[in-house]
């Protein structure tokens, strides 16, 4: 069971930018897929970003597109996401979550699904004022 800890939230001015990280402990990191989602008061969790285990590919949702990067660097099992030009309606509760399948590739429709994913983190709040 893969154990997941975010750390990087906080409070920002719109404009601005944070750099979450994800620290990953108990299976083999380079082997899975991973991605972030958020979570807005009274709205559905969705995927913000995803990574593939090999690197090669990154999916992004519309909304973050040229603002969020995802990295991951392996030897420090540990996924990044680099947020820029936050806006207002960035402000969520922002998780990290790893595929629960090695190796694998998957359409977008599948990388958006959180029941494709396990060992999600506790969560950390990104709130940005306007």
């Amino acid at each position: 069971q893969v154990q997941l800890v975010e750390a990087g939230g906080g409070l920002v001015q719109a404009g601005g930018s944070l750099r979450l990280s994800c620290a990953a402990s108990g299976r083999t990191f380079s082997s899975y897929a991973m991605g972030w989602f958020r979570q807005a008061p009274g709205k559905e969790r969705e995927l913000v970003a995803r990574i593939s285990w090999s690197r090669s590919t990154t999916h992004y949702a519309d909304s973050v597109k040229g603002r969020f990067t995802i990295s991951r660097e392996n030897a420090k099992n540990t996924v990044y996401l680099q947020m820029n030009s936050l806006k207002p309606e960035d402000t969520a509760v922002y998780y990290c979550a790893a595929d629960r399948v090695a190796f694998r590739s998957v359409d977008v429709a599948t990388a958006r699904r959180a029941n494709e994913y396990d060992g999600w983190g506790q969560g950390t709040q990104v709130t940005v004022s306007s």
